[in-house]
């Protein structure tokens, strides 16, 4: 979870926010993956008055749950500085799930046409905006004429915004392997 979280936090991208926002909508209550979630948070031991965790609830858990193997990597320091950006503010259940779902997790399980559906419903709703071709090789860090090729079939002629395509690629949030 801790590793999820923290790469959410580098790649602060408004767009992908959005994307893992509408995907964190998606998932029903029942679903194992946000059983998980909800257990992780509860862990972090939310703020009574809010129901927020901030920067010193991560520590705190951290803190709490260490092991000595814990001790002798570099993972915990990076992760921490990783997350620096919650230092002047909180985060609610559902910001913390968009930052900590496992998108690999989920693809592999029965339905996950369904929920990327659903997401990018919500997606449409609530984040997806006009995009550049260029602003979109940007966002995944590729060029080429190629990459130009690909970032044509990921947002749509009509409006300029992403399609389903493009979305899914965002979720991913990996360039796509393009020939050299």
């Amino acid at each position: 979870m801790y590793r999820l979280v923290r790469i959410s936090f580098r790649r602060r991208k408004l767009l992908k926010c959005a994307a893992q926002k509408a995907l964190s909508k998606a998932i029903t209550e029942d679903h194992d993956q946000l059983v998980y979630l909800r257990a992780q948070f509860r862990l972090l031991e939310p703020n009574a008055r809010d129901g927020s965790v901030s920067l010193e609830n991560f520590k705190m858990a951290l803190s709490r749950n260490a092991t000595d193997l814990m001790d002798e990597t570099s993972w915990v320091p990076d992760t921490l500085s990783a997350m620096e950006s919650l230092a002047n503010r909180n985060m609610d259940f559902e910001e913390f799930c968009a930052a900590a779902i496992d998108i690999l997790h989920l693809e592999g399980i029965e339905g996950w046409e369904q929920i990327v559906s659903t997401a990018f419903e919500h997606f449409e709703q609530d984040g997806n905006r006009v995009i550049s071709d260029q602003e979109f090789c940007r966002v995944f860090n590729i060029s080429g004429p190629e990459a130009l090729s690909f970032a044509q079939r990921c947002i749509r002629n009509s409006d300029g915004k992403l399609n389903l395509i493009g979305f899914t690629q965002l979720l991913h949030a990996r360039p796509p392997k393009l020939p050299t």
